[in-house]
This record gives structure tokens, sequence and C-alpha cells, in this order.
């Protein structure tokens, strides 16, 4: 996959994240949720720390510590984006993943939280609410470990 594809396709993940959170934020005030079906709401939330609220309750730091995370993942998945550039699966995985990233760090930067909506659920028990970046990162993630069976794979009948 061209370099210039894989990271238009990063770039349509990212306006899609950042189209969806602003259109929920001015819908919907902090904390509510519109039933949509009997197992999915749209709910608005913020998110101060990582994956699941993970060090949300911290005092600030958390958002420039991932901040930085995120910049320099995002600056390792071009890399490799250029160097597997034949490799099409990885290329899209990483082009989800680095789209995602990218969505959660600009609310990160100049939110100091990421906006959350989609909240799924069973009864009583609610996922964590995510977004359209953290969907594209597990995606990709998938894919990812996907490509790497199938790389392996390819490599013992190569043998």
């Amino acid at each position: 996959m061209k370099p210039h594809t894989s990271l238009a396709i990063a770039l349509v993940i990212l306006v899609i994240d950042l189209l969806t959170k602003r259109w929920i934020e001015s819908s919907l005030s902090f904390g509510q949720q519109i039933p949509v079906t009997s197992f999915f709401n749209l709910v608005l939330t913020y998110n101060s720390g990582a994956a699941f609220s993970f060090l949300s309750e911290e005092s600030g730091w958390q958002r420039w510590f991932l901040s930085s995370i995120a910049v320099g993942a995002s600056i390792f998945i071009v890399y490799l984006l250029y160097k597997n550039k034949d490799q099409k699966l990885l290329c899209l995985s990483l082009s989800m993943i680095l789209g995602g990233a990218l969505g959660n760090l600009w609310d990160r930067i100049t939110l100091g939280h990421v906006v959350d909506f989609l909240d799924f659920y069973i009864g009583n028990y609610h996922w964590p609410a995510f977004n359209v970046a953290d969907a594209a990162i597990v995606i990709g993630a998938a894919l990812l470990i996907i490509e790497s069976f199938q790389n392996k794979e390819g490599s013992k009948d190569k043998k």
C-alpha cells in the first residue's frame, strides 16, 4: 500500500472521529444519555485518562504524558508505514491505529480530555464509553494480530 494511501486512511478516520465528537458535544450535555437500542446509548462523557479511564483521577500530568506517548507512537507508525509499504494488511492496521491515536491526541491537547460517547451495555453492565478513534485503534490492533499470524504462516510456507 502506498504510504500516501495509508496516511489518507488515517486522515479519514481522524476527520470522522473529530466530526462525531463535535456533533455529540453540540447535541448532548455532559452525562446525558440517548437510548438508541436495548443495548446501546449515545452518552457524552469525558476521559482524562487512558483506556478504561486508567489514570483519570490524577492531577493533570497524565494529559501531557499520554500526549507524548501518542506523538511518539504516531511518528513510529508513519516510519513503519513507509518501511513496510508492500504489506497491505499491516499498513491498513497501522493506518487505523494512527488515525485513532491522532483523534484522541487532538482531544487531549485541545480539550484536556478525550470525548467518549458510544455506550454499549447488557442489563446494568455498561462497557466503558468509547469513540470512533478507540474503535479504529481496536480494529487496527485486531488486524495487526491477524496479519502477524498470516505473516508467520507465509514464512513457514517459504521454508
